[in-house]
């Protein structure tokens, strides 16, 4: 049998779950597998609620998910500028990096101003466009809880994605500002992104980037998940939760 990285990470929206949605029941089987045998961790932009809300309250649904598994399981919301472990049959918070009220603000203003200066402030949303998740400020251009199909639709070369982080990042120096999922901007303290998360999971379980992998739909130059790629981690590319369910499936089987 094949021994499997001592902790497997993953990419939340587009990876393990369509954006903003619950786990399907085929990728909820094979995570619940998966958390039998090794160690497992999400890094993604989005925040606690949105892990719990997709993963957290859906694993809770599994029978076959016991507190010693829940405890194999590393949550790393706003990329990994929070993380949360399972202690005593509830989530801890080991660490978060919040941002200052000022830096806070400027982002707000900056992605506003800048978005509506490039023509993309939409006039219709589906929730807040624009969210203060206290560690990273958010900007989703059609708003939290837009349709999937709507969200992929909306900027499928990334073009506009771009534009808007590169234009912001000139007025937010000392933050760090990054394109985040199919429709998002996010912005965190400097220094701050995927890779900083995986770096912190060293740090914590003492486990080495040569004994990890991580999966992630994003691992092109201009994705959130690249500086992963670019830390040296091993990392497969997937295109869609399908695709990533079928990967671990091949794994768990080896």
């Amino acid at each position: 049998m094949t021994q499997l990285p001592r902790i497997i990470a993953f990419d939340l929206d587009d990876t393990l779950a369509p954006s903003k949605s619950p786990l399907d029941p085929r990728m909820l089987a094979v995570f619940a597998r998966l958390l039998e045998r090794t160690s497992v961790a999400v890094i993604s932009g989005g925040n606690f609620q949105q892990f719990e809300s997709q993963l957290v309250t859906q694993l809770d649904g599994v029978a076959s998910v016991t507190e010693e598994m829940l405890g194999r399981l590393h949550l790393l919301p706003t990329c990994g500028t929070r993380y949360e472990r399972r202690e005593r049959g509830q989530w801890v918070t080991v660490y978060q990096e919040e941002l200052t009220e000022r830096e806070r603000n400027d982002a707000l203003t900056a992605l506003r101003e800048e978005a509506e200066r490039l023509g993309l402030w939409e006039r219709e949303s589906w929730g807040d466009v624009l969210e203060d998740r206290g560690s990273q400020i958010t900007f989703s251009a059609l708003g939290q809880r837009a349709p999937v199909e709507v969200k992929h639709a909306w900027d499928p070369t990334g073009a506009k994605k771009s534009a808007l982080r590169a234009a912001v990042a000139v007025r937010l120096p000392g933050l760090e500002v990054r394109s985040g999922g199919s429709t998002s901007v996010d912005i965190t303290r400097r220094g701050i992104d995927k890779a900083y998360g995986m770096q912190k999971l060293v740090e914590y379980t003492g486990v080495p980037l040569s004994d990890m992998l991580f999966v992630g739909d994003r691992l092109d130059e201009d994705g959130n998940d690249y500086p992963v790629l670019a830390l040296g981690v091993s990392c497969h590319a997937v295109t869609g939760w399908a695709e990533t369910a079928e990967f671990v499936e091949a794994l768990i089987a080896e």
